[in-house]
């Protein structure tokens, strides 16, 4: 493994995703426009060999990222169905998410 590897931890739509720079994330709907830049936080930061995942020492590291595009998540089927009573509902669904591009992290 060679040391110059940067990327990092960041909590992105509930989930976490491991990311560095030039990276494409889909994370869940952010009200941000295609376009504006924003900013994740991180929870781990490895440089190297080094490794940070103090809270105090990570608030002074930055991971930008620019919205790139909105999408739609795979199609999820709910069906109900009750035996002998004739009951039957289907109904279906699909998450909206915003595909991120990782730009910085410093």
């Amino acid at each position: 493994m060679s040391s110059n590897v940067v990327y990092a931890i960041v909590k992105a739509g509930g989930r976490q995703e491991k990311v560095s720079v030039g990276d494409v994330v889909v994370v869940d709907k952010l009200a941000e426009e295609i376009g504006s830049s924003i900013e994740l936080q991180p929870l781990m930061l490895v440089d190297g060999d080094a490794i940070t995942v103090d809270a105090a020492k990570l608030d002074k590291v930055s991971v930008k990222a620019e919205v790139v595009d909105s999408a739609k998540g795979p199609k999820i089927s709910i069906i109900k169905y009750k035996n002998k009573s004739g009951y039957r509902k289907r109904q279906g669904h699909r998450q909206k998410m915003s595909v991120v591009k990782i730009t910085a992290i410093a």
